[in-house]
């Protein structure tokens, strides 16, 4: 009998790996804990599926930061949504703007998604792996993982431990691309198709969000324009838009240094280049704060405020620490000009932010504070 159930098993498995795609095994992997060291993250733990593609966890820090593996490790970044990353085109550098455009990370050091999905399982303060040969050595104790990565990539794709990790990265940056990440069905994706009718601080929020004589959103996050289908609210430019340290996170991690921004993406040599981070999507933005590269706001109506202090002489107060707005970490290259706008009241806030809130996928809705 045992025997049978064996058999039986292996058939089983067999059969599911012939007729399984590349996005169904990422998907496997993007849940599988087995591929950090001890055996307690995945990506979706700092990615959750559920809560945005943000890692959700407190981790001691109030999510501005994700622990390791090893359940001590805190990192000085938070991990940005995979939400929409697919289309952030590759890392490279636009010499009509003049800017560095695209990649994966805060710094585009992954060029692609192929290349972000093979970062963290050897960087050792996230899933900590030794190096390629262990992770696959763990893809190898499971057998529909060697069945189907025979199936999609070749009988010798085990033969080679490099390209059996690109394998997986590949696998993994096939199920990011497909519709759960990216569907498109916001409000503000209905109310474009008619099926969804905006209320009046909603509709004078687009109308300022969209203007660049309001404000500066139109500047850095918009892709395609006002009205177009498949927005995706960022141009993947890098910026230093004076964001101060997050003093909380660093006394509770013991960095001392300051972030580089895109500096410390080994492809940009530009010093010039420091304290710049890649405009984010501002899908989801609503439900996935706090908010920055380092998480220093909590709350999406300070982050607006914090643009408007730039136009703003009487905005001078951090309404979440009730003391002025803390110094830039980097001074001297801020992207004044991007910056400029003229001064918001309290209603063209709110409006801005119940605009934002528009932007948040159905599936996230419920999780949206009032």
């Amino acid at each position: 009998m045992k025997k049978l159930v064996l058999v039986t098993t292996f058939l089983l498995v067999n059969l599911l790996a012939n007729d399984i795609t590349k996005e169904d095994l990422g998907r496997a992997l993007f849940f599988d804990v087995n591929l950090s060291k001890n055996r307690t993250q995945s990506c979706a733990t700092c990615h959750n599926p559920e809560a945005g593609f943000i890692d959700s966890r407190d981790n001691g820090v109030s999510k501005m930061a994700s622990l390791g593996d090893d359940l001590k490790s805190l990192g000085d970044r938070q991990a940005p949504t995979a939400s929409y990353a697919k289309f952030s085109p590759k890392f490279h550098f636009n010499d009509k703007k003049g800017f560095y455009v695209g990649g994966q990370f805060w710094d585009g050091r992954a060029s692609t998604l192929e290349e972000q999905a093979g970062g963290p399982p050897l960087n050792p303060i996230e899933m900590g792996m030794r190096d390629e040969k262990e992770v696959v050595d763990r893809l190898k104790e499971n057998s529909f993982y060697v069945n189907s990565f025979e199936n999609l990539f070749g009988k010798d794709i085990f033969k080679d431990d490099k390209k059996a990790y690109e394998a997986m990265s590949e696998a993994i940056a096939s199920f990011e691309r497909t519709d759960e990440f990216s569907p498109f069905d916001s409000k503000y994706d209905r109310y474009l198709r008619g099926e969804y009718e905006l209320s009046a601080l909603e509709d004078l929020g687009m109308s300022i969000f969209f203007s660049n004589q309001n404000n500066s959103c139109a500047t850095c996050h918009i892709l395609k324009g006002e009205g177009k289908e498949g927005e995706t609210f960022s141009n993947y430019e890098f910026h230093n838009i004076g964001v101060p340290k997050n003093k909380e996170l660093r006394a509770k991690n013991g960095v001392k240094e300051k972030d580089l921004g895109l500096l410390a993406n080994p492809n940009v040599k530009d010093k010039n280049q420091i304290g710049k981070y890649k405009t984010p999507t501002l899908r989801n933005v609503a439900v996935t704060a706090p908010y920055m590269h380092n998480g220093v706001f909590k709350d999406l109506r300070t982050v607006v405020l914090f643009y408007d202090k730039y136009n703003n002489k009487k905005n001078i107060i951090n309404t979440e620490t009730n003391l002025p707005w803390d110094e830039p970490e980097h001074p001297d290259n801020i992207s004044i000009t991007e910056l400029r706008a003229i001064a918001q009241n309290d209603r063209k806030v709110d409006a801005l932010v119940a605009f934002m809130k528009l932007l948040t996928d159905k599936r996230y809705e419920h999780l949206i504070e009032d």
